[in-house]
C-alpha cells in the first residue's frame, strides 16, 4: 500500500513539476531555488492539467473531480508555503518534505477511488514506472539536444 501511495504521489508531483527539469538547466548548471522553480510549475493551469490527466486515466466522475481539485490545490498551496519559507533551498533539498505532502494528497485521492479506478491507477503507475525506466536508460544527448550544444 505504501508503494502504491508513493507512486501516485510521484505521478502528481511529476505532473505538477513537469517544467522543473527545463528550469534547472536555465542557470548554466546552477540549481535554481525551489521558489523560482515553483513560479514556472505550480499554476492554476497545471492543477487543471493534472485534474484532466487523472480524470482521463482514472475515469473520475464529475463528483470525484469536484473532490479531487481542492486536494490538488491544497497540495500546491502546501508546497508553495514550504518553498516560501525556504526561498533559497532547491527542490532537491526540500524533497523529503515535498514527498510527505504528496503522500498525504495521494492517500486522500486514493480513498476516493472505486475498486475499478484503483485498478486503473495501478495500470497508470505501471506506465509511469516504465516511462521512468526508459528515461533513465536514454543517453543524456538523446534527451536534451540543447544540453550537448551548450556544453561545447
Amino acid at each position: 500500500m505504501r508503494n502504491q501511495t508513493f507512486t501516485l504521489a510521484y505521478a502528481v508531483t511529476l505532473m505538477l513539476g513537469m517544467a522543473g527539469g527545463a528550469v534547472a538547466q536555465d542557470d548554466g548548471g546552477q540549481q535554481p531555488s525551489a521558489r523560482r522553480q515553483s513560479q514556472h510549475i505550480h499554476t492554476p493551469q497545471s492543477i487543471d492539467q493534472e485534474l484532466a490527466h487523472l480524470t482521463k486515466d482514472l475515469e473520475l466522475t464529475p463528483e470525484q473531480q469536484q473532490q479531487v481539485r481542492p486536494l490538488l490545490q491544497e497540495h500546491h498551496d502546501k508546497i508553495q508555503a514550504l518553498m516560501d519559507t525556504n526561498p533559497k533551498a532547491s527542490r532537491q533539498e526540500l524533497g523529503t518534505q515535498i514527498h510527505a505532502i504528496s503522500d498525504e494528497t495521494h492517500r486522500e485521492i486514493h480513498a476516493l477511488l472505486t475498486d475499478h479506478q484503483k485498478e486503473l491507477e495501478k495500470a497508470m503507475r505501471q506506465r509511469e514506472h516504465n516511462g521512468r525506466e526508459n528515461r533513465r536508460s536514454a543517453p543524456p544527448a538523446a534527451t536534451s539536444p540543447e544540453a550537448s550544444s551548450s556544453a561545447a
